[in-house]
């Protein structure tokens, strides 16, 4: 039977149990937390153990709250559309916050440290990118992290790529008939594709597609070298298209063309509609063909990767082209704009070597995205593709006033509210990014430094231009810079409405 939505009776939001969920998600952390903490147990002769103690620490920290807020403020109601908003937006921003425990003690410990505000906005920034899929980051020295801390890392994009909340809906059955309200507020893009009659299943579907996925990418990177700690860890920041490594020069490190054609192909899978693979492994492989978004998806990198390969074969910098084959472009061409435009940012080459028209490529496909239902971020490449039809439809009115034009996605009109809205979220996205990008230069930024910080943690991306370029790091950003870019992280990834609509009244008034 399918799962009924029922609204519940109160007009404001229900603090009790939005707490009780809450609750519930933070045990779930502290059970990921539980695998670096026996890795750190593990490797704590080798690592000094100033991990192990921060894990514990962090572990009961997460637990105890937890257990706490779900054994006082247990509700029997179902959650309704407000409490769902609520539940998503707090959910991500309490997970990062728990989430960042890890990186503190373990500097604490170490006898690291700046002043607590100044370390917690470092370790805040950091745990939000994870888990926010952005992979900004303000560690340098990547190779001197403990193990446990480099899986912590890699783990937060894993979990945050299809989303901890959607975990809590495969695993957690005492949500209940609120499932419909988090899914609706969690999953990317303008359109919700449910697989299954009952949210939960359908969240277990796309875990299971998920974690199949990434077991293969996994074999796949030890079959041609990686240590299996390097294969998971690249693997979870592949298929969340998150973008943390292991090495200081992330992919580029390896100087290996097959890891760079295994990347490029998952990275490409995770910025595809998760639903369309769920078909494709059910035998439905025309499910792709058919599908407007993927085609456009497809166009675009055919059509950018081509321009960079040209650009960067023909346009002198200094006094000689960046590549002279063929061959050595199309690879290193194919993976950037891969990465970029999933929003994965991981690299393998400097771009800001490469020629104005190249770097300028780059910086627009930072505001695409990835696909719909994907685990990329940004815009997404369906409602891109929706404007390019709503501009050509207004030009053909102007010839054809009396006609009848609506905007279709394939067969299907697409509604006048669902274009409202994706015109709304564009000229919000734009105007955030503006108004961020005049903050971050009034923190002392070049303007082109910080319109690559916001727009790559906006979409995120991760590495931008600047002194945010893909072989530079956030540390130098002030203190509220970082904590500026951590909230843009988080309207990034929940696609600012959700986050928004926190402030507005109407949400909390009785």
């Amino acid at each position: 039977m399918a799962e009924k939505e029922n609204e519940p009776s109160h007009d404001a939001v229900n603090l009790k149990l939005v707490l009780y969920t809450l609750g519930n998600l933070l045990i779930c952390l502290s059970a990921a937390m539980l695998c670096p903490l026996l890795i750190a147990f593990y490797r704590r002769t080798a690592d000094g153990g100033s991990d192990l103690q921060a894990f514990v620490l962090s572990f009961c920290i997460t637990f105890i709250v937890g257990l706490t807020l779900r054994l006082t403020t247990k509700s029997n109601q179902g959650l309704g559309n407000k409490e769902g908003v609520a539940v998503v937006s707090l959910g991500w921003a309490v997970t990062a916050l728990f989430g960042s425990l890890p990186y503190l003690f373990d500097r604490v410990f170490a006898q690291v440290g700046r002043g607590w505000l100044v370390e917690f906005s470092f370790c805040y920034f950091e745990a939000m990118s994870g888990f926010t899929t952005t992979g900004a980051t303000v560690l340098s020295e990547i190779e001197h992290l403990t193990h446990a801390i480099l899986f912590w890392r890699s783990l937060t994009h894993w979990l945050g790529g299809m989303g901890i909340v959607v975990l809590a809906l495969a695993i957690l059955p005492m949500l209940g008939v609120g499932g419909m309200q988090l899914y609706r507020a969690e999953v990317p893009g303008p359109q919700k594709d449910r697989l299954t009659p009952r949210i939960a299943q359908t969240a277990k579907l796309l875990w299971g597609v998920y974690v199949l996925i990434s077991a293969v990418e996994m074999l796949l990177l030890w079959l041609g070298g990686m240590t299996w700690f390097d294969a998971i860890c690249h693997t979870f920041g592949t298929m969340a298209t998150g973008g943390f490594s292991t090495q200081n020069l992330s992919i580029g490190q390896y100087n290996s063309v097959y890891f760079d054609v295994v990347i490029i192909v998952f990275m490409f899978i995770a910025g595809t509609n998760f639903s369309l693979h769920y078909r494709a492994l059910r035998g439905d492989f025309k499910s792709y063909v058919r599908d407007p978004e993927f085609r456009f998806y497809g166009l675009t990198l055919f059509l950018c990767i081509g321009l960079i390969v040209w650009n960067t074969m023909t346009a002198r910098v200094g006094d000689q082209v960046v590549f002279d084959s063929f061959g050595t472009a199309a690879r290193y061409a194919s993976f950037q704009v891969v990465s970029i435009i999933t929003t994965t940012g991981y690299g393998t080459f400097n771009f800001e070597q490469w020629p104005a028209l190249s770097q300028f490529v780059l910086v627009i496909l930072m505001f695409f995205g990835g696909c719909a239902g994907s685990t990329g971020g940004g815009m997404k490449h369906v409602r891109l593709l929706l404007l390019i039809k709503q501009g050509y439809v207004e030009i053909k009115r102007l010839i054809l006033p009396h006609a009848v034009l609506p905007v279709k996605l394939g067969d299907r009109v697409v509604p006048q509210e669902v274009m409202a809205h994706i015109l709304g979220f564009f000229f919000l996205f734009i105007g955030i990014f503006a108004i961020v990008t005049c903050v971050m230069a009034t923190l002392g930024l070049d303007l082109i430094s910080a319109a690559a910080a916001t727009i790559a943690t906006m979409g995120n991306i991760g590495p931008g231009l600047g002194s945010v370029g893909p072989i530079d790091n956030y540390a130098h950003i002030p203190t509220l810079g970082k904590f500026i870019l951590s909230f843009c992280m988080l309207l990034g990834r929940l696609e600012l409405y959700t986050v928004l609509v926190l402030f507005a009244p109407e949400l909390w008034r009785r």
